[in-house]
């Protein structure tokens, strides 16, 4: 009889204490981190066999450390934080040159409990503007990247008129080529900075810091809207961006030394390079 008491007390023990599963049975919820906030579901000198009866805890670090008590959220009232969809990009915040965009969401819900934090609240991105220039303004110049493919293409273009790229990629004058040929020209550039994927095609070997490689600018690349040009044809003395169109991690800086109209100079004759 005796021992038959004993077993109930130690069942009721073991119901009151270590058989409670949840945060509400056992009536806890902690702020911070804290061990003893703990609901152990079985004796702690017991062996656990099944992960089911591993102990969980009812403080706020249990959310971290993914060992909280089913109910943990719902007893101690953990709440994350809520935010709304993004709003519309602003107007670019300059009228000419680089700049940037912004645009924002609101807090629908503060967190509570130790709950989500608020994810970031602000968005930026570059963005370029051109309509505030003035005539004279070389800003829209310096911000143009130049498309480049290696100068032997220009060669087999004129040999056979399917392999010329920028035809492919309806980027060609809708004028006749032929009749701007006199308009041709070339650009030498002194390269200041390149990716090491261009060190690794020997199209574009010749793209090595502190080179001068001349660049052509065919009939077939000139741009009308552009005054008869081609994009990114950079200016004088200051940086500008390329990259290559059929390598695109080659991509570097360089500064743009000379400009030559006469197409029998040895730049033109030769180019390394020819522009998009």
């Amino acid at each position: 009889m005796l021992r038959f008491n004993l077993w109930l007390v130690w069942a009721a023990f073991l119901t009151s204490s270590c058989g409670a599963n949840y945060c509400r049975d056992a009536n806890l919820c902690c702020p911070g981190r804290d061990s003893a906030c703990v609901v152990q579901k079985a004796h702690q000198n017991a062996i656990i066999e099944d992960l089911t009866d591993k102990p969980c805890y009812c403080d706020h670090a249990c959310l971290k450390l993914g060992d909280c008590c089913p109910d943990f959220r719902e007893t101690c009232g953990v709440s994350d934080c809520l935010v709304s969809g993004w709003g519309e990009w602003s107007d670019c915040d300059t009228a000419c040159g680089s700049g940037s965009m912004v645009r924002s969401r609101t807090v629908l819900q503060q967190p509570a409990h130790g709950g989500r934090h608020c994810p970031s609240l602000v968005q930026r991105r570059a963005c370029q503007a051109h309509h505030g220039c003035s005539a004279d303004s070389d800003i829209p110049l310096r911000e143009e990247t130049a498309m480049i493919l290696p100068g032997g293409l220009s060669v087999s273009r004129r040999s056979n008129e399917t392999v010329d790229i920028r035809k492919n990629l309806r980027l060609r004058n809708p004028d006749d080529p032929e009749s701007n040929s006199h308009r041709e020209y070339c650009v030498q550039f002194e390269v200041i900075k390149v990716s090491k994927a261009c060190h690794g095609d020997s199209d574009y070997k010749a793209l090595r810091e502190g080179n001068t490689v001349c660049v052509m600018c065919e009939a077939a690349a000139l741009k009308r809207d552009l005054n008869w040009r081609c994009t990114g044809h950079g200016v004088p003395s200051t940086t500008t961006r390329f990259f290559a169109l059929v390598a695109p991690h080659c991509h570097g800086k360089w500064i743009r030394t000379e400009h030559s109209p006469d197409k029998r100079s040895d730049c033109c004759l030769n180019p390394h390079f020819i522009f998009v």
